[in-house]
């Protein structure tokens, strides 16, 4: 073993039977420590959080929602037959479902709420949206033309205290003109399935009804108001957007989820960078520390430092030491850090409900959060990418009290000896 590996982890080990200013030193660097380990903790968990939020609202959106929406000119679109295989033909286009999607208010006993009605074919939208998994009650097959059925998100149901087989009133804001006033289209609608897709725009503002149900009620004739469309890569969406908008005719509309809902996942990204700055600032003071209790290090082993210059330790070895007991110090936060994140961003399930619990307060809220559970992915680069920036910091920390160190004089270090 090279002797400033010798010493440097002698230095790093003599600490726990330090004594006087040493306890001291200790002390700070325990400090260190535990200030490196709780800003990398702090790091992982975030990243996950956030890594897991980002991925958990792309998933719950585009399972109600579409990769790709092709609209007509006013929101109709006639012929949606020829549009759903023209875009079919696309090879990335997996499957196509047209869509009718207009306002409403539904009421029932005595409760009334705004709602957004979206008009299917139960067969081809199974194709295109996750709704058969996220069924509570019912079916979405039991959509039947003529029935007049509908299928209410899980809260839009709690909210109009309605359930399985009660017959809710649907409000359209297409109106009768008649010679006394202007009237509402006004139908009941036999309740035949709830949904809980557990994104809270969806559970609370959505009602499903069929197509051709939809169309009569609004008066649409064979018009709809699009077509959606699957993808085999939903990544892709953007570019086979462009292609699209290339082969169908000029008048259509052609958007994809990064579009039309591209300011969740701006808001998550901006937030995501802007608290991992915020955190590695946390892992910087820790570095700071270390600074600190260096320099203290180096003005208590003067002494040694002189003996080891005069049996001739060069100035790169004597800082070599120092540089070396910094690290220690960093790697032993950073792994602290690293398995204390790791445990806390893979157990966030069990963690929340029980500070819930202690405290008594709500630290999840579905309706601010539009999801109803805190998710958690820990990526491998996210993590790598912490502890090499973090021990990085660290790295720079040790360079200044080890240089000073380097710089000691004997004779004068060894005057008042």
């Amino acid at each position: 073993m090279r002797y400033e590996i010798l010493v440097g982890l002698r230095y790093t080990r003599s600490r726990k039977r330090a004594q006087g200013r040493n306890r001291f030193i200790s002390f700070i660097s325990l400090v260190s420590m535990l200030g490196t380990g709780l800003g990398v903790a702090a790091l992982i968990v975030v990243l996950s959080v956030m890594n897991g939020f980002q991925e958990e609202l792309r998933t719950r959106i585009l399972g109600v929602a579409s990769h790709i929406q092709i609209s007509g000119p006013g929101g109709e679109l006639e012929s949606w037959q020829q549009v759903a295989d023209q875009a079919s033909q696309h090879p990335n286009v997996r499957a196509a479902a047209p869509y009718i999607q207009e306002q409403g208010m539904l009421s029932f006993d005595q409760a009334v709420r705004g709602t957004l009605v979206r008009g299917v074919l139960p067969g081809s939208e199974d194709k295109v949206a996750d709704f058969a998994r996220h069924m509570r009650a019912g079916s979405l097959d039991a959509l039947q033309p003529g029935r007049f059925g509908i299928v209410l998100g899980r809260d839009l149901a709690f909210a109009l205290r309605a359930q399985v087989g009660d017959k809710v009133t649907l409000i359209a804001p297409q109106g009768l003109v008649t010679p006394a006033a202007v009237l509402p289209r006004v139908k009941q609608f036999e309740v035949v399935g709830i949904f809980e897709a557990g994104m809270y725009e969806y559970d609370s503002g959505l009602a499903l009804v069929h197509m051709q149900d939809a169309q009569v009620l609004y008066r649409m004739d064979d018009r709809v108001s699009g077509v959606r469309l699957k993808l085999d890569d939903l990544f892709a969406a953007p570019r086979v957007a462009r292609e699209l908008t290339g082969r169908l005719d000029a008048d259509l509309v052609v958007s994809d989820w990064t579009r039309s809902h591209a300011n969740f996942f701006r808001a998550v990204a901006l937030e995501k960078t802007m608290m991992t700055i915020i955190l590695f600032l946390i892992v910087a003071v820790a570095a700071f520390n270390i600074v600190s209790t260096l320099v203290m290090a180096v003005q208590e082993k003067y002494a040694d430092i002189a003996i080891l210059r005069t049996l001739g330790a060069s100035p790169r070895s004597i800082m070599t030491i120092f540089v070396l007991q910094g690290a220690i110090i960093g790697l032993v936060g950073l792994a602290g850090g690293v398995v204390g994140g790791l445990l806390l961003a893979n157990n966030l399930d069990v963690v929340i409900p029980a500070l819930e619990a202690v405290t008594g307060a709500t630290l999840w809220n579905k309706e601010i959060y539009y999801i109803s559970e805190l998710p958690s992915k820990v990526l491998a680069a996210d993590v790598v990418t912490i502890v090499s920036v973090s021990f990085v910091l660290t790295l720079v920390a040790t360079l200044y009290p080890s240089w000073r160190a380097s710089r000691v004089n004997p004779a004068e270090a060894l005057r008042y000896e």
